[in-house]
């Protein structure tokens, strides 16, 4: 491990500070953490920017927090531990103004079925997270006679209403990013990638198809500047058309404006034990082996209860048939990775109504996490004192041993097992002030 302090070999014969080296792991894995998370900021903060939103005290925080990772200018283990916790907060900040930016600009969601087939006629397959990106996108193929796919994140626009209006906005082509270069092999239209936390160095089988935009790049693809998309257009009116191939409907759009529309009878539901625990089940998806305990855990999750997901880890389960509980589906896709504040908000709206914490809910957070964006989330549920959450596929290797203590006795956060352990973990546990009970039988 190397020491910032000495610059030499922590604990080393040549380090001069051994004092301070033998706590300088934790500190170096905290300013790790805290360079992820204000990675996930800026992403959000970048694509609520396009949109007109800005936050001077969000910038001046990132601007703070990164001279403090660069020049390790504090060797005090709290301060690092603040600050990080202070990055969730920034972080909700964050989620909270691009979710004011989507709304103010294309509508509150509401939830939609979206068919995950074809259509006939030539196909853009646009991916990402940028939903302006996307608007433009359609303005320029209305009445082009091309149609426009989703893909991974991209699922959650169909929901918004200045989205929704665009007819050639047809499906949902695909599953999450990391399923890419099948998929985008297999799609003979053009392609465009939007942000670059979904990017895979591409195959040449279809790198002369693909196109990317704003600060995404990738050699040899087309680079396109000012949203102007005609080339794209135009590429894909000379690809070969796609086939008539409607396939399965899969629900999203429950953010939680929809959501807080039926509280009244999602309250009733619980008071009456029709619905007994909610899951929290997504994340950021990958390829590493382990990731399978999603798609089982929510395979397993007992009919009375109810699943909410967002993030591209949805679609190791969001084709499969939950049902629902007196017309409330089971399945509950909140949206992108930032629609995580949706979560928090109906979180915090269910606490209201049964006059407890969220800590006393019924309520468990099972996440699968890869990118910068997921330790962001972590981090703002985190700050907002959210305990018991479950981490997988693995714990982060740039959490040291004690700073993972720190996390436990604080937060106790733990490391997914198997499906059925945790979910007898979670089912068997009693509240431990009884508050939730005390409120149902008022």
């Amino acid at each position: 491990m190397f020491c910032y302090k000495c610059e030499q070999t922590a604990g080393g014969t040549g380090c001069v500070k051994s004092g301070v080296c033998g706590k300088n792991e934790d500190i170096q894995s905290l300013q790790e953490i805290l360079l992820f998370g204000l990675n996930g900021i800026a992403a959000y903060a970048y694509h609520a920017r396009q949109l007109g939103k800005i936050d001077t005290e969000l910038d001046g925080f990132m601007h703070e927090a990164l001279f403090k990772t660069v020049t390790n200018v504090s060797f005090d283990l709290q301060d690092h531990v603040n600050t990080v916790l202070k990055c969730g907060e920034m972080n909700l900040k964050a989620m909270e103004l691009l979710d004011k930016a989507h709304t103010e600009r294309f509508g509150n969601p509401a939830p939609v079925e979206v068919d995950t087939g074809t259509k006939a006629g030539p196909g853009i397959l646009v991916t990402g997270h940028d939903l302006l990106d996307l608007y433009e996108l359609l303005k320029q193929t209305e009445g082009a006679g091309v149609n426009v796919y989703t893909h991974s994140e991209m699922l959650p626009a169909h929901a918004y209403p200045e989205l929704k209006k665009f007819k050639h906005l047809v499906g949902n082509y695909g599953g999450a990013w990391q399923e890419q270069k099948k998929e985008f092999q297999q799609f003979p239209g053009a392609l465009l990638i939007t942000t670059n936390c979904v990017l895979i160095p591409p195959k040449d089988t279809y790198l002369d198809r693909l196109f990317t935009i704003g600060v995404t790049a990738v050699s040899g693809a087309t680079h396109l500047k000012d949203r102007d998309f005609s080339s794209l257009i135009e590429k894909a009116k000379s690809l070969p058309a796609l086939p008539d191939a409607p396939g399965k409907k899969i629900m999203t759009g429950f953010h939680h404006t929809a959501i807080l529309g039926i509280a009244d009878k999602i309250v009733d539901a619980v008071k009456k034990g029709k619905i007994r625990h909610f899951f929290l089940i997504g994340g950021c998806d990958g390829a590493k082996p382990g990731r399978n305990y999603y798609t089982e855990l929510a395979e397993k999750v007992p009919n009375d209860c109810i699943i909410l997901t967002l993030a591209c880890g949805k679609y190791r389960f969001n084709k499969l048939d939950f049902g629902e509980i007196d017309g409330i589906p089971r399945l509950l896709d909140i949206g992108q990775c930032n629609n995580a504040y949706s979560a928090i908000q109906v979180a915090a709206a269910l606490a209201k109504a049964f006059d407890c914490s969220v800590n006393d809910l019924p309520l468990s957070f099972v996440l699968s996490w890869f990118e910068q964006k997921a330790v962001a989330i972590l981090l703002t549920l985190l700050h907002l004192n959210i305990k018991n959450i479950r981490l997988g596929p693995t714990l982060p290797a740039f959490i040291t041993p004690g700073v993972l203590k720190v996390l436990q006795d604080n937060f106790n956060l733990m490391p997914i097992t198997t499906p059925d352990q945790d979910l007898k973990a979670i089912l068997g546990k009693k509240v431990e002030d009884g508050a939730l009970e005390e409120a149902l039988e008022a």
